[in-house]
């Protein structure tokens, strides 16, 4: 007998695919986006016997070049503010406060943006309860949270955003990579970076298990939080979170000139093993060698993880 928590969550769903339907029926820039997701270049690599994929997608100059500096941010209008909004944008409110919207500018074959409806900064401390339920009724989708200075590109307006399951390789290879088991319910994953995992069916349990990541991780001078990418979704009745500390923004090849130049911004996406290349030149020239590179840049060293690591286990 299906249960009526599953009646909703499964109508909930409805809603969800049926917005996704409509907005492709009467908005030619999202339907001519996901169209072109059928042709885009991509190619699998091996990163430290991990599996990447590499994907053209010319689409997403916007995100990946997008300047995050407070002057640039405090010149241009918040594109996530409702006045702001395209006029095709339709949305369905989540928990109240929060609207569900087809992204126009798509990586994965559905792919939603989740603003929240008030202009207020990116942060994810108060909004990590939102993140799960969220995931949970969103159960096709991963949900990701990308840090005010870890590839979101609105980092003045907070935002989820959700992809289709089964597209990052991270999402069905990480338990091939466990290193470590802290407990039960948390482990250490090297997929060419270090991550923490968590995996429980307890949402108190889960929340409070984030939390002591939280506090353990550095916030640097003038940032409001730790840097840091979140990746969850919801299977088996379990919640599944990774948890990517940062140590950088962006890798010294976005600023470089000439050959060394990538326009490669890492967020939540690309940790999942998806890289986006916006420009076809990096596409066709990016290696195995530049992927460890990039990820040994923007993430943890392993003798910096190891610290975070000995505090958790020390409670």
């Amino acid at each position: 007998m299906v249960g009526l928590e599953q009646l909703l969550l499964g109508k909930r769903m409805d809603e969800i695919e049926q917005l996704f339907l409509k907005q492709l029926s009467v908005w030619e820039l999202a339907k001519n986006n996901y169209e072109a997701l059928n042709h885009l270049k991509v190619k699998e690599l091996n990163v430290n016997n991990c599996a990447f994929i590499v994907q053209y997608n010319p689409a997403r100059i916007i995100s990946s070049g997008a300047k995050v500096d407070a002057e640039s941010i405090e010149k241009r209008k918040c594109f996530l503010c409702e006045e702001n909004l395209p006029k095709e944008q339709m949305k369905i409110v989540f928990k109240g406060k929060y609207s569900i919207m087809v992204n126009p500018f798509p990586i994965f074959t559905k792919h939603f943006t989740i603003s929240e409806n008030s202009h207020v900064p990116q942060a994810i401390s108060s909004r990590f309860g939102d993140m799960l339920d969220l995931a949970k009724i969103m159960n096709e989708y991963v949900i990701f949270y990308n840090g005010p200075k870890c590839g979101a590109s609105a980092p003045d307006h907070a935002h989820f955003q959700a992809g289709s399951k089964g597209f990052l390789p991270l999402e069905e290879n990480w338990r091939k990579h466990i290193s470590k088991e802290i407990n039960e319910n948390l482990f250490v994953v090297n997929y060419g970076f270090y991550t923490l995992f968590i995996e429980t069916d307890k949402k108190r349990k889960t929340i409070s298990l984030f939390e002591k990541i939280y506090n353990k991780l550095e916030v640097k001078n003038g940032d409001s939080e730790p840097m840091m990418n979140i990746l969850t979704w919801y299977e088996n009745k379990k919640w599944i979170i990774a948890v990517v500390p940062r140590s950088k923004h962006r890798p010294d090849c976005f600023f470089a000139d000439g050959e060394r130049n990538f326009l490669v911004s890492p967020a939540s996406v690309d940790l999942g093993g998806v890289f986006i290349t916006p420009l076809e030149k990096d596409f066709e020239r990016i290696s195995e060698k530049n992927i460890e590179e990039i990820l040994n840049e923007v993430c943890f060293t392993k003798k910096k993880f190891k610290k975070i690591i000995e505090k958790l286990q020390a409670e």
